[in-house]
């Protein structure tokens, strides 16, 4: 199967952030979707071991920032590419937030949501919420970054390295999962945070 045909489904990217106290993260996601009008609700998926999703469990709160095309990769990669278990992401950061003291893009975002949490799934690897939407807000008028486009114009390309120490195993990047085989499919995704084999780095020998 090639998981690359998924990237042609036409999600967004978003930072999905949530607070419980003092405690607050933000994390980068590619699943929402409208799934009522009347109430507007939406439904969300997160890593089920991000941080984030930890805290919307315990809040039930989220604001959910759509990241417009004007979005850097060094912004996705803050948000993305580290855990909030071992970083504070708003740490010297000056970003809005809502009602209920959520913050928010403040930058490189068309829109944002607020969202209350009215039911959710366990789906494994994810969680899935869906939300009653209770505040809406245009930020400005670029057009949203899809997935497609990240996966073609922000996403930096692999570069190809001569190494001569032997791989003995592959590590996600994004959720630190670990295959235990010196090969790594082309067509690889983690089973735990479902990213393809572009987002796994080698493990070597002796490391």
């Amino acid at each position: 199967m090639d998981n690359k045909a998924l990237y042609k489904l036409s999600y967004g990217v978003f930072m999905l952030a949530s607070r419980d106290g003092d405690r607050k993260n933000g994390c980068i996601t590619n699943t929402c979707m409208q799934v009522a009008s009347n109430p507007t609700r939406i439904a969300i998926a997160s890593i089920s071991t991000n941080y984030t999703c930890e805290l919307i469990k315990k809040s039930g709160l989220f604001t959910l920032s759509m990241l417009d095309n004007t979005v850097t990769f060094d912004t996705i990669k803050h948000f993305g590419f580290q855990s909030g278990h071992d970083v504070d992401k708003f740490k010297d950061l000056q970003m809005p937030v809502d009602a209920e003291g959520i913050p928010y893009m403040g930058w490189a975002a068309c829109a944002v949501l607020s969202g209350r949490v009215v039911s959710s799934q366990d789906l494994g690897s994810h969680m899935l919420f869906v939300a009653e939407v209770t505040d809406a807000k245009v930020l400005s008028q670029n057009p949203p970054l899809t997935y497609a486009d990240y996966q073609a114009h922000v996403k930096p390309k692999p570069e190809a390295k001569k190494d001569d120490r032997k791989i003995i195993a592959w590590r996600c990047r994004i959720c630190g999962y670990v295959h235990e085989s010196p090969e790594l499919p082309a067509d690889f995704s983690c089973p735990l945070c479902g990213h393809g084999a572009d987002d796994f780095e080698p493990v070597y020998e002796g490391q």
